[in-house]
């Protein structure tokens, strides 16, 4: 019985179309390579190479509705194999003041160069703190560092009644941010 349920709980939702909004978030995304590895699954890279992400489609479902989101996902190879987890965040209640770094797990000393670098990076802070995700996480094991980055954009929802789908676009600034922030990021986690 908990098996079924758990093989229930995840299921896609129905109605969901596997790389739909990976079409419309790869318009969006117009001037950037493509290659797609699976259904709900591309690489986008930029021509000269300097920075290659992946792009992940995540079906979310909710009462008589569903969501697609997407997540970015950028890896590079770590200096160390140790595991390490991140979450950053926008500070300020009303207005965004900085980025806040907590660590999940690792070596705290880690934190504390990662923390420092975040903070006296002004690049990355120019490109993050306009920039609207939902989540950031940096992950690093087996050699290797992961960033994740779930943006509010390049995202779909799907309601049944009253029936309708809408794709929620990334902007064009949006967009310049993210390809911003994903290459600074990959330029700090260079070295760590």
């Amino acid at each position: 019985m908990f098996a079924k349920l758990c093989e229930w709980f995840g299921r896609a939702p129905s109605g969901y179309r596997p790389g739909v909004t990976l079409e419309q978030a790869r318009r969006n995304l117009a001037g950037l390579t493509f290659q797609a590895l699976a259904p709900g699954l591309g690489r986008f890279g930029t021509v000269d190479g300097g920075l290659v992400f992946e792009l992940h489609e995540r079906p979310l479902a909710q009462f008589l509705m569903h969501l697609v989101l997407t997540e970015f996902v950028l890896e590079r190879p770590a200096l160390d194999a140790a595991e390490a987890r991140f979450e950053l965040r926008h500070s300020g209640a009303l207005r965004r003041q900085g980025l806040v770094c907590r660590q999940r797990a690792g070596d705290p000393a880690l934190g504390a160069r990662l923390a420092e670098r975040l903070g006296a990076d002004a690049h990355l802070q120019q490109a993050l703190l306009p920039l609207d995700f939902k989540r950031l996480r940096l992950e690093r094991g087996a050699g290797r560092w992961r960033v994740r980055l779930e943006h509010m954009g390049a995202s779909e929802v799907v309601n049944r009644m009253p029936s309708f789908r809408r794709y929620v676009q990334l902007s064009r600034e949006q967009r310049d941010y993210l390809l911003r922030a994903l290459f600074h990021l990959q330029r700090l986690l260079g070295d760590l």
